[in-house]
């Protein structure tokens, strides 16, 4: 029953949503790189991966469904 709900609430989302946030996340590690802000970029960086599979689960949630 969570996993369903969790799955209902992120199929109201675009999927570009998690595609921007990716590629936002990349600029602003690199931003915070080029700053000089190096704990800071290293923290920010390990974000795309994650927004990324977020958004391919939300995907296959859309074309397949749950369980």
């Amino acid at each position: 029953p969570v996993a369903s709900a969790i799955e209902e609430q992120t199929a109201k989302l675009p999927s570009d949503l998690f595609l921007w946030l990716g590629i936002g996340s990349m600029v602003a590690s690199a931003v915070f790189q080029i700053a000089g802000h190096k704990k800071v970029s290293n923290f920010i960086g390990h974000w795309p991966v994650n927004f990324l599979v977020l958004g391919l689960y939300n995907k296959l949630v859309k074309l397949e469904g749950h369980d």
